[in-house]
């Protein structure tokens, strides 16, 4: 007979044919649309903005997983779910794939102009939003498109302007001259945090400055000889009184030729070197510090390129580490260079390009973040505060913002948002403003963007219409409920858009924030191109399906853990979800034409129907508080035994009993069931495995559309029973006890057995009595006796269970004569392991000489075949008797 297309299920489970087309079905459903549901409480996720820079990697799939997982059950659980998508411009990174492309072209920005430039970075950015909207959708992400929003949109650059403006007219914004982190490769500033510092063997120069008019000379060290090209003083202790008497004279710089001061300083360390140190005002940002006090000059030796400029003399146009190379040859020469030291130190690297890093002199913009940290700080004390999930991280945030320097936003890029400040033609006026100046033609704008984060900083409240304060969304949906995003952006997101939003907002971003590790391979190593060791989480998703893989990211470890990827995990998964997709094709094949309406429940149910809806009850419960709780591994855990253990491998093997039988009222209260405790599971798995778990529940007796809009399970009291459950559970230990005396004596299912179980009182006996046919179904007895007053039979197996005690007499269980020819053998093995182990250990050079670790495992050995034989022994003397 040919089975309905629309009730049943293919013969083998397929990811790609069941994940083929259903995003199109939920989007064409417009199940993902925030509603504005007046009479639903509001529930808000936005999406942490993947960079436009390329494909989504395994650490957006789980991130971006987390959030789909909460969303889906919130929207389930009658919640008007936003989860707003978008993605980040990534000034530096993008820049630099763009001008990556524009070299492999023969051209370059410069070539171009900013005008043309900008126009292949938006088409950059469209041709890879493309690439992420078609990764989002194979992984199943349920997102509003519908308020889709990118950090260069219109909107998003109105609040940056607005932001700008406002900080800078309260003094918060400055511009000045500092020493920043500058990127030569690049060309533009970065912060504190967009610097990798690794450690590099490099070395210490060892220098003797002559002093002016005198036969001394004072002994300096640095690890950059090149800056000294631009050194103005050197310092000593002011209480040290190896140097007091040159305090105040001059030095002659050497290659130079310029004089320059010995200064008194408190920050110089006597103990450290000679404890006199070079001060190079423009190259380094302690020396800056100590130039301010004295009134020293800035002399910057380099260019924006790591090349030496025109202060640099004879060196002008090398390359900062070839300088270095030609400096000290020539200080070696001189004899001023009389020692070369090898040094390990921290080196910053920049985090886009990999170069190192410069402190370099320059005019920047910055934020003053004393007062943002302190408003923010102050706000964890209050109802406000930020539920930091796992807690621990509450106080990397708490260091961070306590020790926080200024900020440092001005980037020397094109791509980004531009400065909203003028400088005057003619004067050189400076103006900040939202809108530029009405006679423009005399202002000329400032040529730097703003760093990426100065605009994700605002991304929860930016993308919901702020600074309207009268947007719809901004009111319902603001603040949002949680962020999920990777403990490694503490300082560089989370914590911005903490101060952002309580300044601008007066709100928190969020109500919690759950933070995750990295997904590193195998042996816990990051992923890298170096290592050829990345996986692509497409990749997994075309051989094992989107849930297998979501359902691995899900389960694969706790709260802020870092976690690792196995190829056999996602396979284990892949085969979970085969195990659900044949039990649900079984339990479809006995409902054909069996509809939502004829589910009943009233019927008279069997034990293992009042078990299964127990543990449904316990099952509901557990993943409820458990995914609530961000504790997604955990409640994978308890889907994954109940519908493993107890929904495939017991009750649908149960419910075989009434749907083969006659009886027609107990095969239609197990159909019932069966379709209840199917649904109902499916839609508990549904945000874990939201493909296999649409197609199953379309198949199976429903109402609505979709399984995105179905009512998430609840707790029905009047179907939990702890009776139901304690006699199960005797029952589950009968049958696993049996089959485990059949396993261990080597007789199949297939043999018939006689079983004899001494019930502990009559309860339990007219309980088993009622329950004879599971017995008899699962042990295959060919004679069952259930009493109280049953003797143990002379031979035979037993064992124990609560309430009950079960004997398998031997005889026609085993054939004795090859049981005892058989233990014989292993008895005999045992002894000689026994024998071997023990002539080991009681020889006093292999005792004394080997190491203890290796002396502990022959003991635990010894032990071993003690135990295993004295076992032997037991059986032999049993069957013996």
């Amino acid at each position: 007979m040919e089975e309905k297309e629309n009730t049943t299920l293919p013969p083998k489970y397929d990811p790609q044919a069941v994940e083929k087309g259903r995003y199109k079905f939920w989007l064409e459903g417009k199940y993902f649309e925030a509603t504005g549901d007046l009479d639903k409480e509001p529930f808000s996720i936005v999406i942490p903005p993947p960079n436009v820079t390329g494909r989504l990697h395994l650490g957006h799939a789980w991130d971006t997983t987390m959030q789909d997982t909460i969303s889906r059950m919130k929207r389930m659980q009658g919640y008007d779910v936003l989860w707003l998508p978008g993605m980040d411009h990534a000034g530096i990174a993008t820049q630099a794939k763009v001008e990556a492309r524009l070299k492999e072209d023969g051209t370059n920005r410069y070539e171009l102009g900013r005008e043309k430039f900008l126009e292949k970075a938006w088409d950059w950015k469209e041709e890879y939003a493309d690439f992420i909207r078609s990764q989002w959708e194979k992984l199943g992400l349920g997102l509003d498109y519908s308020r889709e929003r990118f950090t260069l949109d219109e909107g998003l650059s109105d609040a940056v302007k607005e932001v700008f403006v406002s900080l800078y007219e309260k003094g918060l914004i400055y511009r000045g001259e500092y020493i920043i982190n500058w990127d030569p490769e690049t060309k533009t500033a970065l912060s504190d945090i967009e610097v990798i510092y690794k450690e590099v063997t490099g070395n210490f120069y060892h220098l003797k400055y002559p002093i002016k008019d005198s036969n001394e000379t004072i002994e300096i060290a640095t690890t950059r000889p090149e800056t000294m090209l631009g050194d103005t003083a050197v310092a000593v202790h002011p209480k040290d009184e190896r140097y007091s008497h040159l305090v105040g004279k001059t030095i002659v710089l050497p290659i130079t030729g310029r004089e320059i001061k010995i200064v008194a300083d408190d920050y110089v360390d006597r103990e450290f070197g000679s404890g006199a140190v070079k001060i190079t005002p423009a190259h380094d940002p302690n020396d800056f510090e100590i130039g301010n006090r004295h009134n020293l000059e800035r002399i910057l030796v380099m260019n924006e390129d790591g090349t030496m400029n025109e202060n640099a003399g004879k060196y002008k146009g090398m390359d900062r580490f070839e300088c270095r190379k030609q400096i000290v040859q020539d200080l070696e020469d001189m004899g001023v260079l009389f020692k070369i030291e090898e040094h390990i130190h921290q080196v910053g690297h920049s985090e886009r390009s990999g170069a190192v890093v410069e402190p370099y002199l320059s005019t920047q913009w910055f934020v003053k973040m004393q007062p943002l940290a302190d408003a923010a700080l102050d706000m964890q004390n209050t109802e406000e505060r930020i539920n930091f999930v796992p807690k621990r991280f509450e106080q990397t945030y708490f260091n961070w913002m306590e020790n926080i320097r200024d900020w440092c936003i001005s980037r020397q890029l094109w791509w980004g948002h531009r400065i909203p400040a003028w400088y005057h033609k003619e004067t050189k006026e400076l103006y900040v403003g939202k809108e530029a100046p009405l006679d423009i033609e005399n202002w000329e704008q400032d040529e730097d963007v703003l760093d990426t984060w100065f605009s994700s900083a605002l991304w929860p409240f930016s993308t919901m219409g702020w600074p309207d304060e009268e947007s719809e969304d901004l009111k319902r949906y603001f603040p949002t409920d949680v962020l999920i995003t990777g403990y490694d952006i503490i300082f560089f997101w989370v914590a911005r858009m903490i101060f952002q939003s309580k300044e601008f907002t007066g709100k928190r971003p969020f109500k919690d924030v759950l933070l995750h590790g990295l997904i590193r391979d195998e042996q816990g190593r990051k992923f890298s191109k170096s290592l050829g060791n990345g996986v692509d989480p497409m990749d997994v998703i075309d051989k094992y399906g989107a849930d297998s893989l979501r359902y691995f990211l899900l389960t694969g470890s706790s709260p802020g853990q870092d976690m690792r990827f196995y190829w056999e995990k996602v396979e284990s998964t892949w085969n979970f979800a085969n195990k659900i997709w044949n039990a649900s094709r079984f339990s479809l094949m006995n409902m054909e034409g069996f509809t939502y309406e004829d589910i009943d429940l009233s019927g008279e149910l069997s034990l293992a129907d009042k078990w299964i809806l127990t543990r449904l009850n316990e099952t509901i419960e557990q993943v409820t508080k458990n995914t609530n709780k961000y504790e997604f591994g955990e409640a994978g855990r308890h889907l994954h035994n109940f519908i493993w253990d107890e929904l495939c491998d017991w009750y649908i093997e149960m419910a075989k009993l009434p749907l083969y039988g006659e009886d027609e009222a107990a095969k239609k209260t197990t159909r019932s069931v069966l379709a209840y405790v199917l649904d109902h599971t499916m839609r508990l798995l549904h945000p874990y495995m939201p493909f296999i778990t649409e197609e199953i529940w379309q198949k199976l007796p429903h109402q609505g559309d979709s399984i995105t809009i179905a009512k998430w399970p609840e707790v029905r009291q009047d179907f939990h029973d702890e009776k139901a459950a304690e006699e199960m559970k005797r029952l589950v230990s009968i049958i696993k006890s049996v089959r485990n005396i059949r396993a261990e004596v080597d007789t199949p299912m297939s043999k018939q057995i006689k079983l004899l179980i001494k019930g502990s009182d009559q309860q339990v006996v007219d309980e088993l009595e009622t329950n004879r046919g599971y017995i008899e179904r699962f042990c295959n007895p060919s004679e069952l006796t259930i009493a109280t007053d049953l003797e143990a039979p002379e031979k035979a197996m037993t064992a124990v269970v609560t309430g009950a005690e079960i004997f398998l007499p031997l005889e026609g269980l085993i054939d004795f004569d090859k049981e005892i020819a058989r233990l014989q053998k292993e008895l005999d093995k045992w002894s000689k392991e026994v024998e071997r182990v023990q002539k080991k250990l009681q020889n006093q050079g292999f005792v004394s000489k080997a190491p203890q670790a290796v002396v502990d495992e022959e003991k635990k050995k010894e032990q071993d075949y003690l135990d295993k034989r004295a076992k032997v022994k037991a059986r032999l003397n049993e069957l013996n008797g």
